[in-house]
Formats: C-alpha cells, sequence, structure tokens
C-alpha cells in the first residue's frame, strides 16, 4: 500500500480517537464525580440526621432557650427537601419542596412512597409516639450526579462541531489542490500541444501519404482532450443533450484500441437509444478510469462488460464488470477516498475525480454494486435520463 492509502488509514483512526480520548475524559469525570457525590450524600445525611435530633428535642423541649437554638438549627436546613409523617403515615409537615398548587395531598403521597422505598427514612421516638422523617437528595447533589452525562454531552456536541469543521476544512483543502494541480497541469500541457500539433500539420504537407501521421494525429488530439478535461476540474463545466450509445461507444472504442489483445471490451448498443445531459470530455474519463482500473484488476487479461439499464424515476443505470481480482466490502466505499491505491504506481485519485464528476458535475451516483474476491467487481454509475 502505498504512502497515500497510509496518509488515508492514519485520518481515518484519527476520528475514533478522538472519540475514545471523549469516552475516556466522560469515564475520569463520572468516577471522580460519583465519589463526590457518595461524600456529599453522607454529609447530607448526618447533617439530616443532626436535623432530625434537634426536631425531636424541640418537640420534646420545654426550655425557651433551648427551644430557640433548636429552632435555629430547624432553620438552617434550606436545601435537602424533607417529610415529617405519623405512624399512620400522614403528612405532618414538609420543607424545601416545591409544592404544586393542584393536587397537593397525591404529591406528597407519591413522594413519601418514593422516599420510603429508596430507604431515606429517620425514626424520631417520642414519649408515647414515633414519627418518622423522609429525606431527598438536595438539588445540589442531584446536579453532581448527573453532571458527567451533561459533560458528555458537551463533549459529544464540541467533538462533532470539530469533526465537521476538520472534515470541512480537510476537503476543502483538497479540492483546491485539485483545482489547482488540474489547472496547472492543463495549462503546462498546452504549449507543448499546440507545438505537436503544428508539426504534424507540417508532416502532413510534406507524407500525405503516411498512414502512422496519421495515428500521430490522433494521440496528439487526444493529448489535447485530455488537457481540456484538466482546465475543467474546479469549474462548472457545460452540459449537452447526447446519445448515451454514442458516448459510451467513443469511450470503450479508445479503450479497446489501447488495450491487450487478451482484453475483450463486451458492449451492445441499445435498441432504444438514451438521452442524458453529460459534459462528454469528463463521462468518457470516468468511464476510461473505471476501464483501466478493471484491466489492472485483471493483469491485463480477462472480460470487461458494460450494460445498461433503465431504472424507475427516468433513471439510468451504467455497469462496468470485470473479471478481476474483486473487492472485500469494506473497500467499497474508501476506493472512493484521495489517495487511496493498491496499485504500485499513481495517485490514487482516479476514482476519487470519478466520483467527483459524476455526483457534483452531474448530480448522479457512482458506487461499487457487487464485488468479490478473486472473481470481479461491478460499478455502477446513475443518471438521470432525459426523456
Amino acid at each position: 500500500m502505498k504512502y497515500g492509502s497510509k496518509q488515508y488509514l492514519f485520518s481515518r483512526y484519527l476520528k475514533p480517537f478522538f472519540l475514545i480520548s471523549a469516552l475516556l475524559i466522560v469515564g475520569i469525570s463520572m468516577y471522580f464525580s460519583n465519589r463526590l457525590a457518595n461524600s456529599l450524600a453522607e454529609e447530607e445525611k448526618k447533617k439530616i440526621e443532626i436535623w432530625a435530633e434537634a426536631t425531636r428535642q424541640f418537640i420534646l423541649s420545654e426550655s425557651p432557650s433551648e427551644i430557640d437554638f433548636l429552632w435555629r438549627i430547624i432553620e438552617e436546613n434550606s436545601t435537602i427537601p424533607v417529610l415529617i409523617v405519623d405512624e399512620s403515615n400522614e403528612l405532618i409537615s414538609s420543607r424545601n419542596f416545591r409544592e404544586p398548587k393542584k393536587n397537593t395531598e397525591a404529591f406528597y403521597r407519591k413522594n413519601i412512597e418514593r422516599l420510603r422505598e429508596k430507604g431515606s427514612v429517620i425514626t424520631i421516638q417520642l414519649s408515647d409516639t414515633r414519627q418518622y422523617i423522609y429525606y431527598d437528595d438536595s438539588l445540589l447533589l442531584r446536579q453532581l450526579y448527573y453532571f458527567p452525562y451533561w459533560q458528555l454531552g458537551v463533549i459529544f456536541f464540541f467533538m462533532l462541531i470539530v469533526l465537521l469543521a476538520f472534515s470541512s476544512s480537510k476537503r476543502a483543502e483538497q479540492n483546491r489542490v485539485w483545482v489547482g494541480l488540474s489547472k496547472e497541469t492543463a495549462h503546462q500541457l498546452g504549449t507543448p500541444i499546440s507545438s505537436l500539433l503544428a508539426w504534424v500539420d507540417l508532416l502532413k504537407l510534406r507524407y500525405p501519404d503516411e498512414k502512422l501521421i496519421d495515428e500521430m494525429s490522433k494521440d496528439v488530439n487526444r493529448l489535447r482532450i485530455i488537457a481540456e478535461r484538466f482546465s475543467k476540474i474546479g469549474s462548472a463545466p457545460d452540459l449537452s443533450l447526447v446519445s448515451l450509445n454514442e458516448t459510451l461507444g467513443n469511450a470503450l472504442h479508445y479503450i479497446a484500441q489501447r488495450s491487450s489483445q487478451q482484453v475483450a471490451i463486451h458492449y451492445e448498443a441499445q435498441e432504444d437509444d438514451t438521452f442524458l445531459y453529460l459534459n462528454v470530455p469528463l463521462f468518457e474519463w470516468v468511464i476510461e478510469n473505471l476501464c483501466k482500473n478493471a484491466i489492472d484488476a485483471m493483469d491485463g487479461a480477462g472480460n470487461i462488460y458494460i450494460e445498461v439499464h433503465k431504472l424507475k424515476d427516468k433513471e439510468v443505470a451504467i455497469d462496468i464488470k470485470d473479471t478481476g481480482k474483486g473487492l472485500d466490502r469494506s473497500h467499497f466505499k474508501t476506493i472512493f477516498l484521495p489517495g487511496y491505491t493498491t496499485k504500485s504506481r499513481g495517485w490514487g485519485l482516479g476514482l476519487s475525480l470519478a466520483k467527483r464528476i459524476i455526483e457534483k458535475y452531474h448530480q448522479g451516483k457512482i458506487f461499487v454494486k457487487q464485488s468479490e474476491p478473486k472473481i470481479g467487481s461491478t460499478f455502477r454509475i446513475i443518471l438521470k435520463e432525459v426523456r
């Protein structure tokens, strides 16, 4: 695997790394928050026990000075919700509860039952009777318990923004590099191609019967088309209504003329021709790129089948099937990412550019329809048909 592929894999694992880091941070935070919450719960339990004893002494005391002191202790509890009930679980008094305007009795019965099941109860033994104090966690303690979950949400939201920004920035940077490289390539090719065209015209004048000059002319003209393709990357291409039969036929004829005789390309033009809005040079580039990849996958020997299917919603599917090495399912999407290649040469940009041409410029789709190792692969292009 080349450097570009390794670079892609490295960037691919950044996302799970960030996710694991975020979960680790939240896990540590939850651990320490729970320890702090448990310590605070113990402190609140001690406070409510002191409060319960102060309440018992307040009920039994007859000394005005003691009553005043105990009342101050009772009043100091402004955070812990408390319910005092008798032996029949009938409410005597409450403290620090937000009482609803309606169904007050049902509200307190529900809370008495909830706290009784929770086990948050202290018994007050009076001279001839008993009272029970039910207490709940304070608002601060409840917030402390939920803090790690809020923190998880905040970190997740932050990581989502960072990843989206990172992906967007990375795509924008890649686009700028591709566009700059493509246009510079087209610019650099322009001068020598113009010179070659002039030399070919001169040779035709001097040797009008030489057939090799016609072949040279075709190849030079091909270079001109390639330069034109590069110049269109990054710009909105002009689309024209064309015959799919004719466009595919031209692209496949060019590939067949320049492929090994051990490669057989099978395509039958449709009886009912399909017409699409295409940028012909760019679309032919996609077809040629897929066919060249298929030839590489077959090590220069095998069969390529091109089939056209009409789908629902005025769509047409173009399948390019080969009898090559095939792909693992895990690579169905990664092969379209820039820099990913398993070949010993090339930049790993062919399929990425093909995807860009089909999806961005033609509003279509391109994907691996089916593939099996050692059997072959089928790539599918879906475009809108004009009827």
